[in-house]
């Protein structure tokens, strides 16, 4: 590029921006601003860091001043209980961040959701295409938020077609770090599920979800895309991988109770599935994530499993096994970004450049 790119990264002081900030700054050509409210704890080499909320009014004039040609919005707070100041922060403050970007003449917004919009239920179809109905728990907090902000996206979208709005919906996102639900069910030693049911459930790596949003500031991708792992994994077989004790309870039960009390998943969510369909993932938005469903779980397992033999003749065999998988997706990888002329060379070439810069 003879010119650099601007982007300005929100939330960059969570743990979404600060990632995502940091790869960007790998990428050759891109200049990064990183925008919260709060300092990040640990300094970000090469980050141009502004001390300032999101909802405050001068956005528009620093994001054309700055020449910024691209937002990554991450800054969100997540919440089971709906709360005026939660509401104000992640849905008024993405209407005033997606208005400042309009007024400014930035090129592109780039804003991460969750496959969780679309709800489990009986009635869902096999795959969960992008236009599917969100029916999504509007009482569970986190969910109800982006509900309201696809939807102002949805309508802003029409009135300022020149602006690339690119919404990337993530599955259940499993990690060594990552702050999330799933996360959070398969640290606990037991592992609720409702007696009876085994539903799929679809998942994604923490690294994959950086490189996607990178992937989609890169490339400039406009429209809404789902992401995760491929294939979707049964319940039981995740707290298996996992290595985790299963506890099944009679659904009746579940409802009645609070049960978030001992599980992070909603009871939904562990009876009815809720897959979404990944055709635009590979198709239009050139992406696949780098690990399977099989490997996101079992890097979760053998970093827990590390952790707790950090001291053991154990923790070498894990340490082996983690390395011997990493070295097996790279050679993938390695393989998918081949010349064009293979078999499916034109989607995931565009991945390689993705992922090598």
């Amino acid at each position: 590029m003879d010119e650099q790119r601007v982007v300005l990264v929100t939330g960059v002081s969570g743990y979404w921006g600060s990632r995502v900030a940091q790869r960007l700054l790998d990428e050759p050509g891109f200049q990064v601003i990183g925008l919260d409210g709060e300092a990040p704890s640990e300094a970000i080499a090469g980050l141009d860091f502004v001390h300032a909320d999101v909802r405050n009014p001068l956005l528009a004039e620093l994001l054309q001043s700055e020449g910024v040609d691209t937002v990554c919005h991450l800054a969100f707070q997540e919440s089971r209980r709906l709360n005026e100041a939660a509401f104000d922060y992640n849905v008024m403050g993405t209407m005033k961040v997606i208005g400042a970007a309009a007024e400014s003449g930035v090129r592109q917004l780039v804003w991460k959701s969750s496959t969780l919009v679309y709800g489990a239920g009986p009635d869902n179809t096999a795959f969960l295409k992008e236009d599917a109905p969100l029916l999504g728990n509007r009482d569970d907090a986190s969910i109800h938020y982006r509900h309201e902000i696809e939807a102002f996206l949805n309508g802003y979208r029409r009135q300022a077609p020149e602006m690339a709005l690119t919404v990337l919906r993530f599955a259940h996102i499993v990690g060594p770090s990552a702050p999330t639900r799933l996360n959070r069910y398969l640290r606990q030693p037991l592992a609720p599920m409702l007696l009876g049911f085994d539903p799929l459930l679809q998942v994604v790596h923490e690294d994959d979800v950086v490189e996607a949003l990178v992937h989609a500031v890169v490339t400039g991708a406009d429209g809404c895309f789902n992401v995760a792992a491929e294939p979707p994994l049964p319940l039981l077989r995740i707290i298996g991988l996992a290595g985790k004790v299963p506890v099944p309870l009679l659904h009746p039960l579940a409802y009645r109770t609070r049960l978030g009390r001992i599980s992070p998943l909603a009871p939904d969510f562990l009876r009815y599935r809720c897959v979404a369909d990944l055709t635009a993932m590979r198709e239009e938005l050139g992406y696949s994530p780098q690990y399977s469903g099989d490997e996101a779980i079992e890097a979760v397992a053998v970093h827990g499993r590390i952790k707790q033999y950090r001291l053991g003749t154990e923790a070498a065999d894990y340490d082996r096994d983690r390395l011997r998988a990493t070295i097996e997706r790279r050679r993938r990888q390695r393989e998918q970004s081949a010349p064009a002329g293979e078999q499916g060379a034109g989607n995931v070439a565009a991945k390689g450049e993705s992922a090598n810069g």
